[in-house]
């Protein structure tokens, strides 16, 4: 008890299967895989944990020379990331009662308290620590690892899902350009849950093109004083603090500077704005007026900005695919539950060819979004200079395909499709986002030409 009150319960089963590997298991990399997948069924531990536990676990053994070679840990690692994925059932509906209740947030019929009751039960869990680095009270998981409990939440709610994304999206600008100082002011608090944050970017005439934002910040000795308005911004009026963009200088990228701004800061109001999707998350539209924050609160140097806000849509688009795939593979589950169930013509629905067609395509495009997402999360991990590209293309691909399948599952499911008593519809209603927030997919595209272009230099001609 004490132990796990101190490290926590993924700490503890990294422990025990450590002990109990190193006792029987020796150098045995498929039964370290075993132990990783199933550690949260082993020892009553959510499942999401398992990338966590066998990093832990690797490196002791890698530690103690029981695993000479980098490239086995990284072979183990790779092979787990599949089986943790068809492991990490804690978060669907039908998970096992103990593990359900451990979470217990109503997905499926998300309402405006659904935050809070969502931020207070993962807290609890660590989960949304997951992707703060332990220096400064978070757990400090992988890309990959995240993204499998993303694609988790979204496969029963879109909306859980967004918010615990959002934590990341909110804590990558200052793990990225805070200094050691700003980290452990404002990281642990979000980290916890005690503090909800706001990334705050897009503006009522400023959308897909950051280096054009008219939000500005002006400079008075030890203050900078913020005018603008910002929209689209999620937590807005709920947050303890927002990472506000705004102009400090000239009219182009180099003119963009970013600032963390309190919540309760004197000049700030928000508008509220009704969502067509994600029920239960909030949406604003947050104004400053000659709002004063410390000179302390820039995040890097002045002029750093957009530099700042394309390396955060870099290391955040794989999570955003990872929602998609989450929501596209809940979708296709939904709607082949219902052709199980529903009969025409004297048999299931799922007999006839036509819907075995519409779903077997389906699950294929969803099986090589997701293989794209983390291929994206793992260059992002190894800080691979191709992850700006694979980031985008996976955002593309996997929102895309996340709008089809929701789409298609209304279909399936016909009239009782249209009525909100069955999910399909308000699926359908949270995929249209993906393809919209974090980078519209027409930039997407952009972004992936762009990044040719660069690569097709770098190589040289091929074909003349």
């Amino acid at each position: 008890g004490g132990a796990q009150k101190n490290i926590g319960p993924a700490g503890v089963t990294a422990v025990m299967v450590r002990d109990s590997f190193l006792a029987t298991r020796k150098d045995n990399l498929p039964a370290m895989l075993d132990y990783g997948t199933h550690a949260g069924t082993m020892f009553n531990t959510p499942p999401v944990f398992a990338v966590y536990v066998v990093d832990k676990v690797l490196g002791w053994i890698e530690a103690q020379g029981g695993i000479d070679a980098v490239a086995r840990v990284n072979a183990a690692k790779a092979g787990l990331l599949y089986g943790t994925l068809d492991a990490t059932d804690f978060y669907r509906p039908t998970a096992r009662p103990d593990s359900r209740s451990q979470m217990n947030v109503c997905f499926r019929l998300a309402d405006e308290s659904l935050e809070g009751r969502f931020v207070k039960e993962a807290a609890a869990e660590g989960l949304l620590a997951l992707a703060v680095p332990v220096e400064y009270g978070g757990r400090g998981a992988t890309n990959v690892a995240y993204c499998s409990f993303v694609e988790e939440l979204a496969r029963v709610s879109a909306t859980a899902s967004l918010m615990a994304a959002y934590v990341k999206l909110t804590t990558l600008p200052i793990v990225l350009a805070g200094s050691e100082e700003q980290k452990r002011r404002f990281l642990p608090g979000l980290a916890s849950g005690e503090q909800l944050g706001s990334y705050a970017i897009t503006e009522p005439g400023v959308g897909s093109d950051p280096a054009a934002l008219q939000t500005t910040a002006k400079r008075h000795g030890d203050t900078w004083v913020l005018n603008g308005t910002k929209r689209f911004i999620g937590n807005a009026g709920l947050s303890d603090l927002y990472v506000v963009f705004a102009r400090t200088g000239a009219q182009d990228a180099k003119g963009v500077s970013v600032f963390v701004v309190p919540g309760d800061a004197d000049g700030l109001s928000v508008e509220v704005l009704p969502t067509m999707g994600m029920p239960g998350w909030r949406l604003g539209a947050p104004t400053f007026a000659d709002v004063e924050i410390p000179a302390a609160n820039i995040l890097g140097q002045e002029g750093d900005g957009f530099k700042i806000a394309m390396q955060t849509f870099d290391a955040s688009r794989p999570t955003v695919a990872s929602q998609a795939v989450g929501l596209g593979q809940g979708a296709v589950d939904l709607a082949l539950d219902y052709a199980r169930r529903r009969e025409t013509f004297g048999k299931p629905l799922i007999e006839h060819e036509g819907i075995q067609f519409k779903l077997a395509g389906l699950e294929a495009k969803i099986a090589a979004a997701r293989a794209l997402a983390y291929q994206a999360a793992t260059f992002v991990d190894e800080r691979d200079p191709r992850m700006t590209k694979l980031s985008a293309a996976a955002k593309l691909v996997a929102s895309d395909v996340a709008m089809e399948a929701t789409t298609e599952a209304v279909q399936v499911l016909g009239g009782n499709g249209y009525l909100k008593e069955f999910p399909a519809e308000r699926m359908m209603r949270d995929a249209k986002v993906l393809q919209i927030y974090e980078g519209a997919n027409e930039i997407q595209m952009l972004v992936i030409a762009r990044q040719m272009v660069l690569e097709a230099d770098d190589r040289g001609v091929i074909w003349t």
